[in-house]
């Protein structure tokens, strides 16, 4: 299968690009800022499966409007169809409203929400029928969860992100191209550490990885347009 990973260069990014890589032949594009990380995980996932293609794209997804770059020739002459894309890239910034600079507000609205709907536009020309979209959202994001202080804005964008997957089901419904979005509970990730020093996750981000990667491969084939919470905590 053809598979674009973004904020492929740590965390749960570089796992399932990892997972991609031993479950198949697959031919996967990682995209992340840091391109020493990108090419550090070209070289593990060639270690772990040779016939295995990844391809790494530097590319900030904060970038003011993503139609405005070069991002979308770069994927085309690596792929000439995309089967998966996961909207994984994630930034968090833990404070007040009244505290938060508005750089990092916008950044948050840029990278969690704005680029991943840029890029699924910028490439449904490229998809067909049976791909499949994951948008990776946040318990933060899911009505009824419980809610923390310091992550109103972070929570807001995932939330945004899930509606997004819903109407963009529908949209795309005659298409067959499917969207599902994944609210992941608290992950030992460095963003979560950075966010909350000291506070242990219950879960890994190559758990996590697991699990997204199976969905991934699977999941359209029994969900379309949902929410699914993936946490072992309640509610």
């Amino acid at each position: 299968m053809n598979i674009i990973v973004t904020g492929a260069s740590k965390g749960i990014g570089f796992e399932l690009a990892t997972k991609f890589a031993l479950h198949g032949n697959h031919h996967i594009i990682a995209i992340a800022r840091d391109e020493s990380k990108l090419e550090m995980l070209r070289n593990t996932c060639e270690e772990i499966n040779p016939q295995a293609k990844l391809y790494p794209i530097p590319f900030d997804l904060a970038s003011d409007n993503l139609a405005n770059t070069n991002l979308k020739e770069l994927i085309a002459k690596r792929l000439p169809h995309i089967d998966i894309l996961i909207n994984n890239a994630g930034l968090l910034v833990n404070s007040h409203l009244l505290n938060l600079s508005d750089d990092d507000l916008w950044r948050m609205i840029r990278v969690n929400f704005a680029a991943p709907a840029q890029l699924i536009k910028l490439l449904l020309p490229m998809m067909r029928q049976g791909s499949h979209v994951v948008n990776i959202s946040s318990m933060g994001g899911f009505q009824g969860s419980a809610k923390f202080p310091g992550l109103s804005i972070y929570s807001a964008t995932k939330a945004a992100l899930a509606i997004l997957t819903e109407c963009l089901a529908e949209e795309q419904k005659e298409a067959g191209i499917a969207f599902n979005c994944l609210a992941l509970g608290a992950v030992a990730t460095e963003m979560l550490a950075e966010a909350f020093p000291g506070y242990k996750a219950p879960t890994s981000a190559a758990e996590m990885a697991d699990f997204i990667c199976n969905f991934a491969l699977t999941g359209n084939r029994y969900f379309n347009g949902k929410i699914l919470p993936v946490t072992i905590s309640t509610p």
